[in-house]
């Protein structure tokens, strides 16, 4: 199973040569961007983990490729991802979000069944990585 979050996650992962070459169209546009982490995917988590501080003003991809390539040390077995924030508007709007890195096998989600009230059938997605790594002990 691949998670298709963001933009390009349809596509064969990006080189860091395409990383890089997106992070300077961000930079074009004046966008802030960040890098974020998480070990817990799931469609609804989009919060997640802050890599370091926002990277406001960049004028380079190479501190944006360096704070990528610490978080890749730090997380090697996580997901990580690049937003990019467009203030524009008067608000920071989140214009671009792909995943930049994946664990090597891809955990994956499974279909919880519970009965409610008047035998209504209710479904969750919930996670393999969250099952194996419980409420205290993922951190």
């Amino acid at each position: 199973m691949r998670l298709t979050q963001g933009c390009f996650s349809f596509l064969p992962d990006l080189t860091d040569k395409q990383i890089e070459s997106q992070i300077n169209f961000c930079i074009t546009k004046g966008w802030a961007i960040n890098v974020e982490w998480t070990d817990d995917p799931h469609p609804r988590n989009s919060y997640w983990e802050l890599w370091g501080l926002p990277l406001f003003d960049i004028k380079d991809a190479a501190s944006v490729m360096y704070e990528l390539k610490e978080a890749r040390k730090s997380c090697p077995i996580g997901y990580i991802r690049i937003n990019a924030f467009d203030a524009s508007y008067g608000t920071e709007s989140c214009a671009m979000s792909f995943i930049v890195n994946r664990p090597p096998a891809e955990p994956g989600f499974y279909l919880e069944r519970s009965e409610g009230p008047s035998r209504q059938i209710i479904y969750t997605i919930k996670s393999y990585s969250v099952q194996a790594n419980p409420e205290g002990h993922r951190y």
